[in-house]
Order: C-alpha cells, then structure tokens, then sequence
C-alpha cells in the first residue's frame, strides 16, 4: 500500500503545482473565495508559495506527484505566460452537479493583463468576453482551462461556465460561499499556519478518501457509505523535515464517529499488513498513523519521511 496515495497527494498535487510555503496565511485571498466562490461549494483547498524548492527531492517529488489535471492546468497557464513563479497563493473550489465536477480557483501573485493579452495573440488564442472581463481559455469546449484577470494580483480560472458563476456572484448576481454559514464555519476552523489546508463536505469527503486510496477493488469498501455520516472534512498538510498531515472529520452522532473510527482502524491494519508484505525489512509508516475519537469529531494524524514519499510507488491518477 502507498502511504502517499492514501492521505498524502490529495494535498501536495496543489502544494507541488505552486509550492509551499512558511506561517504566512492569505488571509485576503481566502475571503476572496467566501465572496466569489458558489454558495453550493462543496470543497475548497488553499495552498500558499514559498520553500518547496528547498525541500528534498523537489524536481523528482513534483514530477511523481503533480496529477494529470494539475499538470494540464500548469502547461495552460504557461501558454498564457503565467509562470509557477508568478503565482503567490492559490484556492482551489469543487461543486458537483449531477454525475460531473465543477473546478475552479482563484490566484494571486504578479499579472499584467496588457501581457496576458500579448500572449494569448501570438498564441493564437481570441479572447472570450465575460461581461466586463475578457478571458482567455486553452483547449476546446467545457474541458479548455480559461482565465480571467480581477485586477494586477489576483485571478480567477476555471471553465467558462464556472467563471460565469464567479463573476455573477461577485457582482451579487449570485449567492456566494460566504453566505453557507456552515461551510464558512468550517474553513475558519480549518484555517491554521499550515502552508495547506482545506474543507471538503457532502460527496466530496470520500471522494478525497477514494480518489487517492490504491488497491480499492481489495479492499471492497462503501466509500459513501462509510462516510455517510460525516458533515465535513477538514485537513492540513505540513511538509518540514518530515510531512506531517491532520485530517478531522465531524460526524452527525458520537455513535457515528466511534463507527467511522471502527473504519479507520481496519484500514490501518490492512495497510500495515500490505505495507509489511510489498516492502519486508523497511520502516512502516502506518505505525505512526494515530487515530482518536472524541464526541462526534474523529482526527487522523499521519507522519511521513520524503524517502517513504519517494518509495512509495506511483500515485493514483486525477
């Protein structure tokens, strides 16, 4: 089993796209997202710049873990002359409407639009006018990644229907991610010194789970009906010396939460298991994996070294 598949990559896909950083949180971008975001929101993740340059293995960690999807949008910005470079903090949103996923963000960092503009004409590329805005998008049909200036530091991507929403809500022609007081809530509990954190609600709690857990088929588990019972998902990621992740999940009752720890508890004795049957002879890291239950709140915490990342296999797609 691999460890950085279960918990880990779910949050460094975002951290290795534009890097880590120190204590410093945007708290300017993030109320940006509350009044910009869609009111039916049901994930967010924030990740801020800095030191990932300087940790281990940096060249060889963004290639193995940076998903397909964050590499698609990375090469889009890069087309519009948007390097990792210029971008200083980043919020990722998810919304879900029948079977298919909405994702969105907004950025902030170093833009010109008069060089946005440049770009995109030597590449081709006309600009797609978004009431007062003009946008500019990579690729075809609901699948080109499109962006949008708000101003010289901030910016806003995502398809144009998405952007469409974004632009409507900020105008107040629509209802924004601050007006869900519950959600709110829970991106001001989860906000914490952590270069990254986020919240994820309803269906988006075992899709976090499902999307990064290898071998499910052996595993044979329900995943929404494990988490049934959980009302939000919140989660930071602190890569140091070693990358150390908390994951708090609150539950509808004390019961559930005891139930879902039940869960957790047969999952770390399964990957214990597989870990020690794949690599013999090494350092588990799922020794390290503690889980508690208090009330209706379960926690998960998970430590691990760069050369477990390294070692362990190739991640999930996304």
């Amino acid at each position: 089993m691999k460890v950085t598949t279960w918990f880990l990559r779910a949050g460094l896909v975002a951290c290795l796209f534009v890097g880590c950083a120190g204590i410093v949180r945007g708290q300017s971008l993030v109320n940006e997202a509350l009044s910009s975001f869609p009111a039916d929101t049901i994930r967010i993740e924030y990740s801020h710049p800095a030191v990932l340059r300087s940790l281990p293995n940096y060249a060889a960690l963004r290639q193995r873990y940076e998903g397909p999807r964050l590499q698609d949008l990375e090469e889009s910005f890069s087309k519009l002359g948007i390097q990792e470079n210029d971008v200083d903090e980043l919020v990722l949103g998810w919304q879900v409407a029948g079977q298919e996923w909405g994702f969105y963000g907004l950025t902030s960092g170093r833009f010109s639009a008069k060089a946005l503009a440049d770009r995109a004409a030597a590449q081709g590329i006309a600009p797609v006018a978004l009431g007062n805005h003009s946008a500019y998008c990579v690729g075809t049909g609901e699948q080109a990644n499109c962006v949008v200036l708000l101003g010289d530091s901030l910016g806003a991507f995502g398809s144009q229907a998405t952007l469409r929403t974004i632009l409507a809500v900020r105008d107040g022609g629509a209802s924004s991610l601050g007006s869900n007081g519950a959600f709110a809530k829970w991106m001001g509990e989860a906000q914490t010194k952590s270069p990254i954190w986020g919240v994820a609600t309803g269906p988006a709690v075992p899709d976090w789970f499902k999307g990064w857990m290898p071998n499910q088929t052996d595993l044979k588990l329900d995943w929404a009906q494990a988490f049934k019972a959980v009302e939000a998902l919140t989660y930071s990621i602190d890569p140091g010396e070693t990358v150390h992740l908390n994951v708090g999940m609150d539950c509808t009752t004390s019961a559930d939460a005891a139930s879902l720890r039940q869960v957790f508890d047969g999952l770390r004795l399964f990957q214990q298991i597989a870990w020690q049957n794949e690599n013999p002879g090494r350092p588990n890291p799922f020794k390290s994996l503690e889980i508690q239950a208090n009330d209706r709140h379960v926690s998960v915490e998970l430590q691990a070294t760069y050369d477990t990342l390294m070692s362990s296999g190739t991640p999930g797609k996304t």
